[in-house]
């Protein structure tokens, strides 16, 4: 009955053109997930999680712990070398003052992660194969190269901490661009560990998450912040006196935070539970327990990033170049060139706060540090790997090797890396850092707009569909998070005091910008402002414009 069901289905679909279904009432069409037998080449799926049979309880521990790993996977994105070097410049510039802006923006990650899952569980594919099913051809590719700039830049942001952990843990005796190269190991870590299967490979994400706890709450224990301070910092929403440097660091953390190509990859990996997407009832119970395990993810990686935060507002908040380079002369560290003799506020970075906790704090602290970064370093490399894998079959349909995809992100990365590494300096690979950031804020209308669209059309979601709120709020998150980032672009690019550049960039920005008001103009005729959706124009008058998608029976069995 099943499959005689999907033959009428099939025979009834609407013609396409451009690569989207179309119809008399809009853009938008249901998506069926491709039969099992049909399932496309995969990198995570090669294997799935059965869900135990638990009918008398509301809630299980044994099915929440199935369920568990996915979530965990997806926030090493909010721990990675950026976020890190974002929440260390907050501490030290700031001070507590804005831990309530992390706090904020962790929430809005929540809620943002959550549409994700909920539209990788119902729909049984991921944001791309969504995206690769219901745009025209030309927004795809365009759409599909936006996230592909996004992956590169993060790989490099990974590149850059792994090396600076490595120069270290080596007291400089791996240079930089000796740790860039190390990290060419990585492409064949992942492939290691690749083989050994979905559930070791998610303890290991587990096991360097734990690194991560440890190494910087090690460092949070031995500088024992101030707990009342933290706690105001963290849930009194101002900031007192604070200047434009400050503010500006408030914006970097919302960008650093939310990354874009966390949700095609939160999308992807709630796919590797084993769910019968015709049973309604267990389709709503693992959008339950999915939710459930990316709260507990995220307020662990909230944890982590509140450790790194206190531990430099409290020990190097407003303190002077001169008062470290004294200190550090003290404690006989090599690396007190990079503090000079003037009574400027510090500037800190991952690399120079290694060495500052070394100086204040001994060589254990700086050590500590170093296997931090290099935990979370290597920890996002193979989500961001994960990541492009996903997207590249998602948009293009292409059946590439995990090698080769690996490969070829992972050359991308390093060959600009390697090249500052070797003509440059430290400062100059930090600065590559903060041009990255940039770059990764510009991405997110990209990721954000495309999971509110989608995630809002009942012929896409049926009885999952986003509801009045979450389609406004939504709306009004999106709108928020985009304008802080594009705001955090604007002052970089104003750093820069090159005409030349302005120039480019608002060449660059006209060209942007026409992208994303065609996704946002998708997206307000999903959320149901048919008025704009141009194909009703002529049939207004007959009110046949009601709504802009294929409206469907259920397809949950009954």
């Amino acid at each position: 009955m099943e499959t005689e069901r999907e033959a009428d289905l099939l025979e009834e679909e609407p013609p396409q053109e451009n690569g989207v279904i179309q119809s008399t009432q809009g853009l938008y069409s249901s998506t069926s997930p491709p039969a099992s037998d049909d399932e496309p080449f995969s990198t995570y799926f090669e294997e799935k999680v059965p869900i135990p049979e638990d009918v008398t309880q509301m809630f299980s521990f044994r099915k929440l712990w199935a369920f568990t790993g996915p979530g965990f996977l997806m926030s090493i994105a909010y721990l990675d070398p950026g976020n890190i070097e974002s929440d260390l410049q907050s501490g030290a510039k700031a001070g507590f003052k804005l831990l309530w802006v992390l706090l904020g923006a962790t929430i809005i990650g929540l809620l943002l992660q959550r549409l994700a899952a909920r539209l990788g569980v119902v729909t049984g594919m991921h944001l791309a194969e969504v995206c690769n099913r219901q745009y025209p051809t030309v927004p795809r590719i365009i759409l599909w190269l936006m996230v592909e700039l996004a992956i590169i830049g993060s790989d490099m942001q990974e590149v850059i901490g792994c090396a600076i952990a490595f120069n270290l843990l080596s007291m400089g005796r791996i240079p930089l661009w000796g740790g860039v190269l190390i990290t060419i190991i990585d492409t064949f870590v992942f492939l290691f560990l690749d083989k050994y299967g979905l559930r070791k490979l998610e303890a290991f994400f587990g096991f360097l998450i734990t690194i991560m706890a440890v190494s910087f709450g090690y460092e949070y224990v031995m500088v024992r912040p101030d707990q009342g301070e933290l706690l105001k910092g963290m849930f009194l929403p101002y900031c007192e006196n604070c200047d434009s440097a400050q503010m500006e660091q408030a914006v970097g953390i919302v960008g650093a935070v939310i990354m874009p190509h966390n949700i095609y990859l939160h999308s992807a990996l709630v796919k590797s539970r084993q769910i019968d997407r015709g049973n309604k009832k267990e389709v709503k119970e693992a959008n339950k327990y999915y939710f459930i395990e990316s709260t507990i993810a995220l307020f662990i990686s909230f944890l982590i990033n509140v450790f790194v935060v206190a531990v430099f507002a409290e020990a190097f908040y407003d303190k002077t170049n001169i008062e470290v380079n004294a200190k550090c002369n003290a404690s006989g560290s090599p690396h007190t060139d990079l503090f000079p003799l003037d009574n400027s506020t510090l500037q800190v970075d991952i690399f120079k706060g290694g060495v500052v906790l070394g100086c204040f704090f001994g060589p254990a602290a700086l050590y500590i540090w170093a296997i931090g970064i290099l935990a979370a370093g290597q920890s996002s490399t193979m989500t961001g790997t994960y990541s492009g894998q996903f997207v590249m079959e998602g948009f293009l349909n292409l059946r590439w090797s995990r090698f080769a995809r690996v490969l070829l992100t992972r050359s991308i990365a390093i060959f600009p890396t390697l090249l500052v590494a070797i003509f440059q300096d430290v400062q100059h690979l930090t600065g590559m850092n903060d041009f990255l950031n940039v770059l990764q804020s510009m991405q997110l209308p990209f990721a954000l707009i495309p999971i509110l669209t989608f995630t809002s059309l009942t012929s896409i979601m049926d009885d999952f569909a986003n509801g009045l709120v979450w389609k406004i709020g939504g709306g009004v998150v999106i709108l928020v998070v985009c304008a802080i980032n594009m705001y955090f672009v604007v002052v970089y690019v104003t750093s820069l005091n090159s005409v030349a550049l302005y120039v480019l960039v608002a060449l660059l920005c006209i060209a942007y910008l026409s992208f994303v008001c065609y996704l946002a103009w998708q997206c307000l005729i999903a959320l149901g402002v048919s008025c704009l959706d141009v194909s009703c124009l002529g049939n207004r008058v007959s009110n046949n414009c009601h709504a802009v998608f294929i409206e469907e029976q259920p397809a949950y069995d009954t």
